[in-house]
């Protein structure tokens, strides 16, 4: 059924059958699609046309789909649009590297439609409703708490950690933290709520938007390489805790 959306989606893989099955499958949901047999033609496609969701084979001829990723990162047109990685290597370190040059999400080859379409509206509305988002004109919030929430909606601060919300930027110990998108979402989520013990299906739902049961080693990869860039010793972290069995918290 079409719903009469137009998002533009990138479909990007060497494999015609797969790429026309899926431009498919998002035609009929109201989906405006582009498609790409080659790396070099998704970069062109993608600074040409700012798709609102790009969707990227690993294994592609001319540039790989990892280069792809990590040259859209590097330009301002592209940086914070969502990229779902697709692989069919089914290897855990595909899909790590994957997230590390910046995708917001991936899919292990074979996979479902509806699996597919699920996540490509949870990465939609996502970009669409960020966590960065101030609240509405017109709330029915007392000028002080407007006032609050404004000052909160521009900027965090816990502890060391200072985020910039519009600017999409973040300091500890007042030094400047480069952040991949989902890495700045996952953070601003976990210091907005301080102090509370999330559960992994929590942060996958709050900050990937998944509509079910997603892969908690997103949320597991992306922590560790949050810790990285903040703890002062990653090995022994003060400010992402694990609270073992449960998930993790902001201290």
């Amino acid at each position: 059924m079409i719903r009469g959306q137009r998002e533009k989606i990138l479909v990007v893989d060497d494999e015609e059958v797969l790429v026309e099955a899926i431009a498919y499958s998002l035609e009929q949901e109201g989906y405006q699609v582009l498609t790409a047999l080659d790396g070099r033609a998704a970069l062109e496609l993608a600074r040409r046309e700012r798709p609102q969701l790009i969707i990227l084979d690993i294994m592609l001829p001319e540039i790989d789909g990892l280069e792809v990723c990590r040259q859209l990162r590097r330009e301002p047109a592209t940086a914070t649009t969502p990229i779902m990685l697709l692989t069919a290597r089914g290897e855990e370190i595909d899909r790590v590297v994957g997230l590390e040059v910046g995708a917001d999400d991936y899919v292990t080859k074979p996979f479902g439609r509806r699996e597919l379409l699920a996540r490509v509206r949870a990465l939609l509305r996502r970009a669409a409703y960020p966590l960065t988002q101030a609240p509405p004109e017109g709330s029915s919030m007392t000028p002080e708490a407007t006032a609050q929430s404004r000052r909160s909606a521009r900027e965090l601060i816990a502890g060391p950690v200072r985020i910039d919300l519009p600017g999409r930027r973040v300091w500890c110990r007042d030094q400047e933290i480069e952040m991949q998108p989902k890495q700045f979402d996952l953070l601003v989520y976990l210091v907005r709520n301080r102090g509370t013990v999330l559960t992994r299906d929590q942060l996958l739902h709050h900050v990937w938007g998944y509509d079910y049961a997603g892969d908690t080693r997103t949320v597991d990869v992306h922590i560790r390489w949050l810790r990285e860039k903040l703890e002062e010793d990653p090995a022994s972290p003060k400010l992402i805790q694990t609270v073992r069995g449960v998930g993790y918290v902001f201290r």
